[in-house]
């Protein structure tokens, strides 16, 4: 896929939506230092583009309903194609599973997993185990807290100026 070049101006628009949201016209011209028809020009073409998936609130669960928060690590018995689209069938059609991640190396899958209690997190192993999804083991991590939870600094990312580690002689 062809990566589309984005400029300075391009990255802080993507910054403060990350981090602010759907903004007005003048709030986000001002924020990326723009004029604001250049700026919501700049802001559909990113959209059309697909730099930006979506809007989303960060909804403080623990202030609404008491939650369990589990991260389970999942590998699976073979690594066929059909394997890997079976399983991540099962994943999407749960709405507990807030989270997954194919990985390479030992586990196959890292999963964030959400629920009201440890009853329901047992019962929706147990339904992952019962699909004969091929799950060879699986490895669960009760979350006891969140210390860190955050988004990328795109302007660290996309940096040029970073200067690779010094080879030492």
């Amino acid at each position: 896929m062809k990566k589309i070049g984005l400029d300075a101006t391009d990255i802080r628009i993507l910054c403060a939506v990350q981090r602010h949201g759907q903004l007005s016209k003048s709030r986000l011209a001002e924020i990326a230092n723009i004029s604001a028809t250049p700026c919501w020009a700049r802001l559909d073409r990113l959209k059309a583009a697909g730099f930006i998936r979506g809007y989303n609130a960060d909804i403080a669960l623990e202030r609404i309903c008491d939650i369990s928060q589990v991260i389970v690590t999942v590998s699976l018995t073979h690594h066929r194609k059909a394997d890997f689209d079976r399983f991540e069938a099962f994943v999407n059609s749960k709405d507990e599973f807030t989270e997954c991640i194919a990985t390479g190396g030992g586990m196959d899958y890292v999963l964030k997993v959400i629920c009201s209690n440890l009853t329901g997190f047992q019962a929706l192993m147990q339904a992952m185990l019962d699909a004969e999804l091929g799950v060879d083991r699986y490895m669960t991590y009760i979350a006891t807290r969140t210390v860190k939870s955050g988004l990328p600094n795109l302007v660290k990312l996309t940096s040029k100026d970073v200067l690779a580690p010094r080879q030492t002689e």
